[in-house]
C-alpha cells in the first residue's frame, strides 16, 4: 500500500509552495472515517482513496486537488456531513467533494436515471471548477484496475461506462494516457477472451517490434545529426490494444494489415521551427504515404492537442507512422488539462481563455435542457468525441463539426432558428443533398424558408446531438400537438355512450378532468388528452374516474355488455398467437395493452429491454441497444418501462441469426455448424457465399433460450480456426 509520505513528497516536489499539513490532516481524516470498510478484494477501504491521490499527485495536480482524492468517498460512504467538510478543510474543498458526490438514490429512479444525473452533476461541477473531473478520472482509473474482483455483470457493466463517458471525457480534456489506459482496462473487462488473443498476437510479435524500432530510431537520430535539427529524444510504441482491436473490427482486417501498428515519436526543443524541420528530414529518408500527412500545430484539435502525423515507407516497404512534437506539446498530449491548468490568485472554473472547455460549456448547455436520462446519455457520448472535421459560412466563420457531419447539423450550430427552416444547402457553391457529408475546408451556405420544417428523417443523418435534440423537440412537439387532437376525438367519441357532454367537460379546465389528470401523474388536461392519444391510457378508463366504478359498470354492463364480450375475446385470441406476449415481457404501470418483441432487433431473454407504445399495436419492445431506439423515442410519454417475467417457460426458445466472416477454405460451413451442434443448439437455417475480398460469409440462424445462450453459441463458433469474426445481424430470422 502507498504512504502518504511518499505522496506528500511529490506534491512537494511539484508545487513547493503547498500547503503539506492539509494532506496529512486529510489522510488522517479519511483513515479514521474509513477504518473498519473493506474493498472487494479484502483490502481495507483507505486503499482507493490513497491510490487516487497518488494518481492525482503523479498529474502534479496541486494540494487542493490531492486533498480533495483524500477525502473524495467520506460523505457519500460515511456518517460524515458536507458541512464537517467545508468547517475542517475550507469551501474550496468541500465544493469538489459536493461535486464528486453522487446524488442519493432515488428508489424510483432507474439505473438509467441515477447514472444521468450523477454525470450531469458532475459536468455541472466541471464548469465551475475542471479539478472535479480530474479527481473523478482518477477515481475511476483506480476502479478499473481493480475491477477483476467484482461480479462478471458488475464488471461489464462499469466497464462499458467508463468507454462510452470516462475514456471520452479524457480524450476530450486532450489526456491521451490517462483515456488509453482506462480504454485498455474497459476492453479487457469486456472482451477477455479477444483482450487475452490479441495480446498473445502482439507478445510474439515483441521482438520484431523492438528490432524494427531500433533500426528506425538510429536512423533518424543519425540523419538529424546529419541536418543539425536538435531533438531531445525519440520514442517507439506499438498501438495501444483497445485501438488496434476497434480497427481490426471496423475493417475486418488482420493484424499484419494494420498500418500504424508501430509508430515513432520524435519530440524536439520547445520550438515549433524543429518539428517542421524534423518533417524534412522524415520525409527525405522515407517516401511519405499521400494522403496520411496531418498538421496538428497549424490548426490544433478542439482538446488543445498539437503535433505533426505522417505516416511513411520503411527501407523493407512496411508502413509505419511517425509524431513529431516538442516537449511542451508532448507533455499535454500525455496529461492533458492537468498539463496546463493553473491555479493562482484564486483561478477557478474555465474562463473565456480557455479555448479547450468551449466545447463543455456548449455541452452543460443543452445537458441542462434534455430532461430525459436516455436522450441525455446518448447525446452526451455522441457530444464527447472529437471534432476534427472544420467548414466555414460564406462570411468566413470557422464552425467546428464532428466527422460525417451534414449541413443539417451546419445550420443547427450557427442556430436552432436556422436549423428548424433549413430547406437547402449549397457546398462549395453547388446545391447538394441534405444529407451530403461536410469535408475539412469546405464552404456551406444554408438556405432558409418560412415554410420549411424539420423532418423526422433528418435523424437517420444527422450526427451532432446539438441537432438531434433540435430535431427531436420539434418533431416531439409535433407528435404531442397530433396526440392531443387524437385524444381529444377518442374522448369525444367515447363519451356519448356514457351519457356524458365531452365539449362541456374539455372545456372546463379546472374541472374534474384537471383532478383525473393529476391522479394520473399528469399536471394538466391536455397531458391527459396526449396520453390518449398515444395509446397509453383508455378513454374509458378516464370515463370510470368520472363515473365512479358503481355507476361505470351499470352503464358499461346496461350498454356495451355484447360488444365488450366480443372485443375481449378478440383480444385475448390475438393474445394466444403471441408467444412471447403478457406470460414473456411485464409492461410497468400499463394495463391492458399487447406486447410484442420489435422484429427489427428480435430481443431474446436477458437483454436489456425498453417498451413504446405505438398506434393500435400495443407496445413494442426493443432491446437498448437496438439501432432504432433514438429514432423511435422522440417522445419520452410513449416509452414505457418493461422487464422479462420472472417466470416463463423454460422450453421457450428465440430465433437468432448470425454472421460469421470467415477465411475461403474448404470444411468451414462444417466446422461452424459443428461448433454449434458441439454445445447443442438447434440450427433452423443457413446459408454461405464467398465476397468479393475472398471472405467467407456464413450466415445461420440458431434457436437460443436466452442471452447467455446467445454469447455461449457465438463464443464457440469464435474458436473454430479461420473465423475472423462473428457479429448478430437484426431482425427476426
Amino acid at each position: 500500500m502507498i504512504r502518504i509520505e511518499e505522496i506528500v513528497e511529490k506534491v512537494s516536489r511539484n508545487h513547493p509552495q503547498a500547503d503539506l499539513d492539509l494532506l496529512r490532516r486529510a489522510y488522517f481524516f479519511s483513515a479514521r472515517e474509513h477504518k473498519g470498510q473493506t474493498r472487494a478484494s479484502g483490502e481495507p477501504y483507505l486503499v482507493h482513496p490513497l491510490e487516487v491521490a497518488n494518481i492525482l499527485a503523479d498529474m502534479r495536480l496541486d494540494e487542493i486537488s490531492v486533498a480533495t482524492g483524500l477525502l473524495h468517498d467520506v460523505v457519500e460512504d460515511t456518517l460524515v456531513e458536507p458541512e464537517a467538510i467545508r468547517e475542517l478543510f475550507g469551501g474550496e474543498i468541500a465544493h469538489l467533494v459536493d461535486g464528486l458526490t453522487k446524488i442519493a438514490q432515488i428508489s424510483n429512479q432507474s439505473r438509467e436515471e441515477q447514472q444521468a444525473e450523477n454525470v450531469r452533476k458532475m459536468l455541472l461541477a466541471m464548469v465551475d471548477d475542471v479539478r472535479v473531473v480530474l479527481v473523478k478520472l482518477a477515481d475511476r482509473l483506480h476502479n478499473m484496475r481493480t475491477l477483476g474482483f467484482l461480479k462478471p455483470e458488475k464488471r461489464r457493466r462499469i466497464a462499458q461506462e467508463t468507454l462510452d463517458i470516462f475514456a471520452p471525457i479524457a480524450h476530450r480534456l486532450g489526456m491521451g494516457r490517462m483515456r488509453g489506459e482506462l480504454e485498455d482496462l474497459a476492453f479487457q473487462n469486456l472482451h477477455p477472451e479477444e483482450y487475452r488473443e490479441l495480446a498473445e498476437q502482439l507478445e510474439k510479435r515483441r521482438g520484431e517490434h523492438k528490432a524494427f524500432l531500433r533500426e528506425v530510431t538510429s536512423r533518424i537520430e543519425e540523419k538529424m545529426r546529419e541536418a543539425e535539427v536538435p531533438i531531445i529524444r525519440i520514442e517507439g510504441r506499438v498501438k495501444r490494444l483497445f485501438s488496434i482491436w476497434k480497427k481490426l473490427k471496423r475493417q475486418k482486417i488482420e493484424l499484419d494489415q494494420v498500418y500504424d501498428l508501430i509508430a515513432a515519436r520524435v519530440v524536439t526543443p520547445d520550438e515549433v521551427r524543429y518539428c517542421y524541420a524534423a518533417l524534412g528530414v522524415v520525409h527525405n529518408l522515407w517516401q511519405p504515404v499521400p494522403g496520411r500527412f496531418k498538421d496538428w500545430i497549424a490548426t490544433p484539435r478542439e482538446n488543445l492537442y498539437q503535433s505533426l502525423h505522417t505516416s511513411v515507407i520503411g527501407s523493407m516497404g512496411q508502413s509505419f507512422e511517425l509524431q513529431i512534437r516538442t516537449e511542451e506539446m508532448h507533455r499535454i498530449a500525455e496529461e492533458g488539462v492537468a498539463a496546463h491548468w493553473k491555479y493562482k490568485e484564486g483561478r477557478r472554473g474555465s474562463h473565456d481563455d480557455d479555448e479547450a472547455f468551449q466545447w463543455l460549456r456548449s455541452l452543460v448547455e443543452w445537458s441542462q435542457e434534455v430532461k430525459d436520462s436516455r436522450d441525455f446519455l446518448e447525446s452526451l457520448k455522441l457530444d464527447l468525441y472529437p471534432k476534427d472535421v472544420y467548414a466555414f459560412t460564406p462570411m468566413g466563420k470557422v464552425i467546428q463539426l464532428p466527422r460525417g457531419a451534414s449541413p443539417i447539423d451546419f445550420a443547427y450550430m450557427i442556430h436552432t432558428e436556422v436549423g428548424n427552416t433549413c430547406s437547402g444547402a449549397r457546398i462549395n457553391s453547388r446545391m447538394v443533398p441534405l444529407r451530403s457529408t461536410i469535408q475539412n475546408g469546405d464552404v456551406v451556405e444554408i438556405l432558409t424558408s418560412p415554410n420549411a420544417h424539420p423532418s423526422r428523417d433528418w435523424l437517420n443523418f444527422v450526427t451532432t446531438s446539438r441537432a438531434k435534440n433540435r430535431v427531436r423537440h420539434w418533431v416531439s412537439e409535433q407528435q404531442r400537438i397530433e396526440s392531443i387532437e387524437l385524444g381529444r376525438k377518442l374522448f369525444e367519441k367515447e363519451s356519448p355512450r356514457f351519457n356524458l357532454p365531452a365539449k362541456k367537460l374539455l372545456a372546463d379546465a379546472d374541472g374534474e378532468l384537471k383532478r383525473i389528470a393529476n391522479e394520473y401523474g399528469y399536471g394538466r388536461v391536455d397531458d391527459l388528452l396526449a396520453a390518449i392519444g398515444y395509446g397509453k391510457i383508455m378513454p374509458r378508463n378516464v370515463i370510470a374516474k368520472y363515473l365512479g366504478p358503481e355507476k361505470f359498470a351499470e352503464l358499461e354492463q346496461k350498454k356495451e355488455s355484447r360488444l365488450r364480450s366480443s372485443v375481449n375475446a378478440g383480444v385475448q385470441a390475438v393474445r394466444k398467437l403471441i408467444r412471447l406476449g403478457e406470460d414473456s415481457i411485464v409492461v410497468r404501470g400499463v394495463d391492458d395493452l399487447l406486447v410484442v418483441r420489435a422484429r427489427c432487433c428480435n430481443p431474446v431473454r436477458g437483454e436489456e429491454i425498453i417498451g413504446y407504445i405505438t398506434r393500435g399495436k400495443g407496445v413494442a419492445v426493443h432491446a437498448r441497444r437496438c439501432t432504432n431506439v433514438q429514432q423511435l423515442m422522440i417522445n419520452p410519454e410513449r416509452v414505457v418501462e418493461v422487464e422479462w417475467a420472472s417466470s416463463v417457460d423454460e422450453a421457450a426458445s428465440y430465433a437468432v441469426k448470425l454472421l460469421a466472416i470467415t477465411e475461403n477454405r474448404t470444411g468451414m460451413i462444417a466446422d461452424v455448424t459443428n461448433a454449434i451442434k458441439d454445445i447443442k443448439t438447434n440450427i433452423r437455417a443457413s446459408t454461405a457465399a464467398v465476397s468479393e475480398d475472398d471472405r467467407g460469409r456464413i450466415e445461420v440462424t440458431v434457436e437460443v433460450f436466452d442471452l447467455k445462450h446467445l454469447d455461449k453459441v457465438m463464443s464457440s463458433i469464435r474458436k473454430v480456426p479461420g473465423v475472423l469474426d462473428v457479429e448478430r445481424l437484426h431482425g427476426v430470422a
